[in-house]
């Protein structure tokens, strides 16, 4: 369980993966290799879940960890949610488990949703619509998030565009389109219960992205993906005023450690009382680990 009065932060986006070599067959070491050599990440091979435990335990911080289940889409090979969820649980000082399943699964999806969160304890589902190549507001979609929404867990939707495919040929074959987050303005109206987040400044949709966080109470915004020096002026600003309670620190790990965001983060222009809520207080209270 973590302890809030030991961890300095609480990280709300990182990324589950399995040890290297596993997969040589499906493309995504290609994937991984284009993405570090984008975001400039340092490392040869990406850290596995105990490696990454390690790290967030030397730094004092906190994680929601979960793979991208995007076999479908892609091919790459799943991570299975059981298997990450398991070895958070190993690690429970310090990582939160979310899971990942592809809306496309329907039904079958949403028992596993159910599964997942009365036998594993996961707290939240990942989604990416341009890895799993579909539109966060396609009906077919909505019977995962009504299992997500009865299970009172939280929806995490990656938006815009980041490094994933980018310089690859073709963009790797992925869409931007289905990640523009207007598209989960549906989904918050239909499931105004159910907590979501925007992952990711939303290039090129920013506005967007604020707009549906200010007008929609369950929709938040996690600041992964980018190095804080990038951030636009109107994200600082509204994370300095109007969002100051519904900003979210995430680094993106591996591709982005959260020492470097942290760094980052302190050289721009965010009010002195704003920092405590973005980068602990706010994740703290939406994961249910403190009340108002």
């Amino acid at each position: 369980m973590i302890d809030l009065a030991k961890v300095r932060a609480i990280d709300i986006h990182t990324h589950a993966e399995e040890p290297c070599g596993c997969h040589a067959d499906d493309g995504y070491d290609d994937l991984q290799a284009s993405m570090a050599l984008y975001f400039g990440a340092p490392w040869r091979h990406p850290p596995t879940i105990p490696e990454t435990a390690a790290h967030y335990r030397a730094q004092n911080i906190a994680a929601v960890i979960f793979p991208v289940d995007s076999e479908r889409e892609t091919g790459y090979r799943r991570y299975k949610n059981e298997e990450v969820a398991e070895l958070a649980a190993e690690n429970s000082d310090v990582l939160i488990p979310f899971a990942s399943i592809d809306p496309a699964k329907g039904k079958m999806g949403a028992r596993e949703a159910r599964r997942l969160v009365e036998e594993f304890g996961v707290k939240g589902f990942k989604f990416h619509p341009t890895l799993q190549g579909f539109y966060p507001n396609d009906r077919s979609a909505y019977v995962l998030y009504e299992a997500i929404a009865e299970s009172g867990a939280i929806a995490l939707f990656h938006t815009g565009q980041t490094g994933v495919g980018a310089g690859m040929r073709g963009g790797n074959g992925m869409r931007l389109k289905y990640s523009n987050p207007m598209y989960i303005d549906d989904v918050a109206v239909d499931f105004p219960d159910m907590p979501i987040i925007l992952a990711h400044p939303s290039f090129p949709w920013q506005e967007e992205a604020l707009a549906i966080a200010t007008h929609k109470p369950n929709v938040y915004i996690d600041m992964s993906g980018w190095s804080p020096k990038y951030f636009p002026p109107i994200l600082v600003r509204y994370a300095n005023t109007i969002l100051k309670k519904k900003m979210l620190f995430g680094s993106d790990w591996p591709m982005i450690t959260p020492e470097r965001w942290l760094s980052d983060f302190e050289k721009i222009d965010i009010r002195d009382e704003v920092r405590p809520l973005i980068l602990k207080d706010n994740a703290a209270r939406l994961l249910g680990f403190m009340q108002d």
